[in-house]
C-alpha cells in the first residue's frame, strides 16, 4: 500500500510540475525545437533543472539498498550504445517533434480531455501492442 501511495503522490508530483513547465502544450515543445525559426528557450530551463534533480536523486539512489518505499531497486544492466537504441531514440525524438507530445505530457493532457492528447495516447498503446506482440 505504501508503495502504491508513493507512486500516486510522486505522480501527481510530476504531472503538476508538467503542467507549469508547459511539457504538456505541443507549441511550447515544438517551438523549443524550433531552433532556426521561432525559438522558443524557455523550456531549456525545464532541461537543466530536470537533469539537475535527476542526477542528485540517481547519486542518492545508488547508495540506498532499497527504495523508500522498501522495494527492490532494479538497474539496468546493459551500458551498450546500439542499433536499436539508437533507432528507438531516434524514432522517439521524430515523433515527439511531429507531435509535441511524449508518454508523460500527453498522459497529463490526455487526462485533461485534451482530444488530441487522447488521439496520441491511444496510437501510443496500439504501438506498444504491436511491439508486443512481435515479441520484441
Amino acid at each position: 500500500m505504501v508503495a502504491i501511495a508513493a507512486a500516486l503522490a510522486m505522480g501527481l508530483l510530476f504531472g503538476v510540475g508538467l503542467i507549469i513547465s508547459g511539457m504538456t502544450d505541443p507549441a511550447n515543445v515544438k517551438g523549443f525545437l524550433d531552433v532556426f525559426g521561432q525559438w522558443r528557450p524557455q523550456l531549456m530551463a525545464v532541461l537543466g533543472v530536470g537533469m539537475m534533480v535527476t542526477w542528485l536523486l540517481y547519486v542518492l539512489a545508488r547508495r540506498m539498498t532499497r527504495t523508500l518505499a522498501g522495494t527492490q531497486f532494479h538497474w539496468p544492466h546493459s551500458t551498450a550504445i546500439d542499433k536499436p537504441l539508437v533507432l528507438g531514440a531516434a524514432l522517439f525524438g521524430a515523433g515527439w517533434a511531429l507531435a509535441g507530445y511524449c508518454p508523460g505530457p500527453a498522459l497529463v493532457a490526455a487526462g485533461a480531455l485534451n482530444p488530441v492528447a487522447m488521439v496520441f495516447v491511444v496510437a501510443m498503446l496500439a504501438g506498444g501492442l504491436i511491439q508486443r506482440a512481435m515479441g520484441k
